[in-house]
């Protein structure tokens, strides 16, 4: 792994795909296709790129009951378990609407109302991640959003994942539809003689399912276009080789281009942790992968001395930050920029991913400087309340209509003076 003493220009950004033309021609014309064909459109993609045919695409309750049987009962507990602290975080974040008053009459507040339905995709085919299922539905269950529509792509028999149906029932989705791709996003966002829209589609998938989230965008709302992930540890000399090696390879065997990077002020350790990397690769079953991401973006950066790590840390803006310090509370207060933080040793990376509480949806490629992770108010619509009493309105009106004229609009000044003018 890269040991690299000269900090300027450090970076975990990578030139991300944003698809070729005939990539992005090639989902208007799927779009185009679903919004005026529907369901016979859905079928022929997904018979075309999945390889199967379904008449019916919808999964029924003897599909959901079979996947209940096929999983071991502990991995049902498991992912119950995970549910529940996933849903009592999130708990945590619900807020109400206020409003003031004044002694004038005036009335103003904020009115939140979840919104009325969502849609989740979920990555399928050849894998599965019943945790996806987990994070993008039970923020919206518990802001209130009444219909959830999950769809996924099935795999070669016609089937989605027991783990993945385990956790949509877990998490109380109702409406789970065997599709996937560009078809599916479509299909979400204008409705099918199936499928019905929805106001929100949230979850990741490939650049075609990233591609049509950008083209839907507007239409309906999107949570994000998600990039590779990444991973920075932030770490005294005090730590364990064997331990930081681990994490950062947890990141590294998702996708090539996923990022790993230490920030040190110890070279000694620097050392040790190329050298555990590398020992530890060569038993992952995923190594191609794990090490191709270390190879293109992983790097061990030695800084002088904290102080200067920390502000590296801020710059990199990372998805995932663990803090592997002897005060990490006390670095965690210097920390301005990360997607999520992870504190002290037994808070290693999976810990968020799977099963603490907190949503592993994370801004990335340095996104964190001005996003936050997938939460309630994702499922939230503020609403302003305004309402001026006789009182108040007569206190005002005139500054009203001065600053209507400053900007050249004369109906606006007339609307307030129109109350008063006739009495």
């Amino acid at each position: 792994m890269k040991i690299i003493r000269d900090i300027s220009g450090a970076s975990i950004k990578r030139s991300v795909d944003s698809g070729t033309e005939e990539q992005r021609r090639a989902v208007q014309g799927i779009i185009a296709s679903v919004k005026q064909n529907g369901d016979s459109a859905v079928r022929e993609y997904t018979e075309r790129f999945d390889g199967i045919h379904l008449e019916n695409y919808k999964v029924s309750e003897r599909e959901i009951e079979e996947a209940f049987s096929a999983l071991d009962p502990e991995m049902v507990s498991i992912i119950e378990e995970a549910a529940d602290n996933i849903r009592a975080f999130h708990e945590q974040q619900k807020r109400s609407s206020w409003f003031t008053t004044d002694e004038d009459g005036t009335m103003l507040g904020q009115k939140l109302t979840p919104l009325d339905s969502v849609g989740v995709y979920v990555p399928g085919g050849t894998a599965a991640y019943p945790s996806s299922v987990l994070m993008n539905v039970l923020p919206a269950k518990v802001a209130g959003v009444k219909r959830i529509t999950m769809v996924s792509p099935p795999g070669k028999d016609g089937t989605l994942s027991p783990g993945v149906l385990v956790a949509a029932k877990v998490a109380g989705v109702e409406e789970i539809f065997k599709v996937g791709g560009a078809q599916a996003v479509a299909a979400l966002a204008y409705g099918t003689e199936s499928i019905s829209p929805v106001d929100k589609i949230t979850g990741p998938g490939n650049i075609y399912v990233a591609l049509a989230k950008r083209e839907v965008f507007g239409d309906v709302d999107i949570d994000m276009i998600a990039g590779p992930s990444e991973i920075v540890i932030l770490a005294d000399g005090n730590q364990r080789a064997d331990e930081i090696a681990a994490d950062l390879l947890s990141q590294a065997e998702h996708d090539a281009l996923a990022s790993s990077v230490l920030v040190t002020n110890s070279s000694a350790l620097a050392e040790e942790v190329s050298v555990e990397v590398e020992r530890q690769l060569a038993t992952l079953p995923r190594e191609e992968i794990a090490r191709q991401s270390i190879i293109d973006y992983g790097a061990i950066y030695v800084t002088r001395d904290l102080e200067e790590g920390i502000e590296l840390v801020n710059e990199l803006a990372a998805e995932h930050l663990e803090i592997l310090t002897d005060k990490p509370f006390e670095t965690m207060a210097k920390i301005r920029h990360a997607g999520a933080i992870f504190l002290g040793r037994y808070s290693s990376e999976p810990v968020g991913d799977y099963f603490a509480g907190p949503n592993h949806v994370l801004p990335t490629n340095g996104t964190a400087r001005f996003s936050s992770p997938l939460n309630v108010d994702e499922f939230m619509k503020k609403t302003s309340v305004i309402s001026y009493s006789e009182t108040a309105l007569k206190k005002n009106y005139e500054k009203i209509a001065k600053l209507a004229r400053l900007e050249g609009l004369e109906a606006h000044a007339r609307a307030v003076e129109i109350r008063f003018d006739k009495k």
